[in-house]
């Protein structure tokens, strides 16, 4: 399952963000999405972890949770939405 990560600190790099999803289970991936230009993050986050049980238990017990002074945001990820609109 994808796991969308939002509302991080600046701060936290994808070792951060695995440390924590693999107290659940085995995390396949972790990207932290940054800016193009200047390499910052951008303040979220992608989290993949196999074992769906253990995916929505990180989800559940994940979400609202506090993350270096902010409380984060965790849910399934959707797939992005295109900007192409058909007339």
């Amino acid at each position: 399952m994808n796991i969308y990560v939002g509302n991080l600190d600046f701060k936290v790099n994808e070792n951060d963000l695995e440390g924590i999803f693999e107290e659940y289970g085995t995390v396949s991936s972790s990207k932290v999405i940054t800016d193009k230009f200047s390499g910052r993050s951008k303040g979220f986050g992608f989290i993949t972890m196999e074992n769906q049980d253990e995916a929505n238990k990180a989800i559940s017990e994940l979400n609202g949770a506090t993350l270096e002074n902010r409380e984060i945001v965790v849910n399934e990820a959707k797939p992005k939405k295109s900007n192409f609109n058909r007339y």
